[in-house]
Parts: structure tokens; sequence; C-alpha cells
């Protein structure tokens, strides 16, 4: 069964000058703005790495609380950030890589089980899975 959802964008003017607005499909976003001076500036907005980022992270609390669950373990917080690199190379800008990083506390795992099961939440993944750069991760459990 494939379930399709989407994002949308507009974009008025040239690169530096013109501002564009995101939405989704669930309405979580609704002609949000974005545009160069969000991404490169600091300007209050959005930008293309912090969605893939948040989509990242999502995606990763989510396929471990699965994996989780199969290893009969349930979290009481799984907090995750993906920090996105995006780096001037030849030709343009390149995003080179996503880092994860996570903090759970989970009733009656230890430090080895736990680093399994994240290792392989963040190659289960499906954002994983479509971001074709290095990702790594950083995992802590608290007590």
């Amino acid at each position: 069964m494939a379930i399709k959802k989407y994002g949308s964008a507009e974009w008025q003017g040239g690169l530096k000058d013109g501002k564009g607005t995101i939405s989704t499909q669930s309405g979580a976003l609704d002609s949000y703005p974005y545009g160069f001076k969000q991404r490169f500036e600091g300007v209050k907005g959005s930008n293309p790495e912090e969605l893939i980022g948040a989509a990242h992270a999502s995606c990763f609390s989510m396929a471990f609380s699965l994996m989780l669950e199969k290893e009969g373990f349930t979290a009481d917080y799984i907090k995750t950030k993906a920090e996105i690199t995006l780096e001037e190379v030849e030709g343009g800008f390149a995003v080179s890589g996503s880092h994860l990083i996570m903090t759970a506390k989970i009733p009656g795992v230890d430090d080895a089980k736990f680093k399994q099961i994240a290792d392989k939440a963040k190659e289960g993944c499906p954002i994983s899975k479509l971001l074709v750069t290095k990702i790594t991760l950083d995992a802590s459990l608290r007590e």
C-alpha cells in the first residue's frame, strides 16, 4: 500500500530578492515564508534544510519507537534533533550530511541494547533511506 503525502512551495522573484511560501497537506504549514534570507542570513522563516531536519528527526523517532516495541520496550520519551549540513562545493551547494542527536528515557533497557536498536532505527527510517548522504547518530540513554 503506497501512501502519498505532499508539501508545496511557491516562489516569486530572483534568488536573493525573491520570496517564497511553503505549505503542507496537513495544514501544519500554510503559506509559511522561506527564502534566501531565511536560509543564509538568519531571518525568521524556514528553509529546506531545517524542514529536512524536522522530517528526518521525526521519522527516526518513530522508527526507533517501533523497533523498541518489537524488542519489548516502551520509551518514556525520545527527543531527536537532526543537524543538516549545507556546504558550498564546486558548482554550487550540497547537503552533505544529517547528524542525528537523540536522547531517550527507556525503562529496563541497557546501553548496548539501546545503541543496537538506535542504529537499526537509523538505517531503517524511511527518510534515512531517502537521503543519499552520510548519516551519523549520537544516542544518549537517560536514567
